[in-house]
């Protein structure tokens, strides 16, 4: 089954990588909020407010983080499928997500049958963001399991397929280095067919994660400066990352950009300007973030109220 397959009839523009006939079709600037499922954000009740405010904010996404053991500090947490349904019970029109889940960390038939629950419980509403997991060494070396990025890749790799093939409904045999798969049919189905979209994620400036994007229906980088960690994309980065993935594409289907960083909410003009910057640069989502810290709850409420930066 081809991997772009999924899709829906969200409007489009074109961005050129200079390239005859290659182009990358790319919907128009939606805007979400993104949140750990970590400290405050951790009480599901919680993060269901939210979510019931940002829509009625006009915002157009909900998504989550997906950490088991965090790297920094042991704050409490939550399980993201367990916050992505309270989401969905919340809401009526939002998309939802985890973003990202890393999928060589977790059993692909359990994953699947998660991914698929939710999406038949908020109507068809969930973006599956995938990838490697931050950081490797919390994520599997804390387990034991490898924490090399090529073992990791490989087994990203292998769940995804084994994910579309399991949404599909029909038999899957699979056989790869890592994963097997032996007769096994699931149903019911993801409520989207052939499948949920899948956004991966990445790291800023590592490419591998472009090529594995290219493959399905978008990417959402982590862009933070390498002095404070604060987020930095810009519209040259944005540029950037459209030209090297539609240089790898060969599929005419939408394909979203995924930008998060933080818009003030006492200046709508320049959070507007900001964002329009980013969106003339081929960015699709806007996704404003916040992260595991002390009064971030209260931040993400506020910037929620004040609505999209548009």
């Amino acid at each position: 089954m081809d991997p772009r397959a999924a899709g829906g009839n969200t409007p489009t523009q074109k961005f050129s990588n200079g390239c005859p006939g290659r182009a990358l079709m790319v919907p128009l600037m939606r805007y979400g909020i993104c949140v750990p499922n970590l400290a405050e954000f951790s009480d599901p009740r919680q993060v269901a407010v939210l979510a019931r405010r940002a829509e009625e904010a006009g915002w157009d996404g909900f998504f989550v983080w997906d950490h088991v053991v965090f790297a920094y500090g042991v704050p409490e947490t939550a399980d993201p499928w367990v916050l992505l349904t309270v989401i969905a019970m919340a809401t009526e029109r939002i998309r939802l997500g985890p973003l990202v889940t890393p999928v060589a960390r977790r059993r692909p038939g359990t994953l699947a049958r998660q991914a698929t629950s939710v999406d038949r419980l908020s109507g068809g509403r969930l973006v599956f963001g995938a990838g490697l997991g931050f950081t490797l060494q919390a994520e599997y070396g804390t387990w034991g399991d490898s924490a090399e990025p090529p073992v990791i890749a490989r087994r990203l790799d292998e769940g995804l397929e084994v994910l579309a093939r399991l949404w599909s409904g029909e038999q899957v045999d699979f056989r790869g280095e890592h994963l097997t798969v032996a007769g096994v049919t699931f149903t019911p189905t993801p409520a989207q067919r052939p499948r949920p979209p899948v956004w991966i994620g990445c790291d800023w400036p590592s490419r591998p994660p472009l090529r594995r994007a290219a493959r399905w229906d978008g990417i959402a980088p982590m862009i933070v400066s390498p002095h404070d960690g604060s987020w930095a994309a810009t519209p040259e980065i944005v540029t950037e990352i459209v030209a090297a993935v539609s240089g790898q594409r060969d599929g005419e289907g939408p394909f979203d950009v995924v930008i998060t960083g933080r818009t003030p909410v006492d200046e709508p003009a320049a959070a507007s300007e900001t964002v329009a910057a980013l969106a003339a640069a081929g960015a699709t989502w806007w996704l404003e973030g916040f992260r595991p810290s002390p009064g971030e709850y209260e931040t993400a409420q506020r910037r929620i109220e004040a609505g999209p930066p548009a």
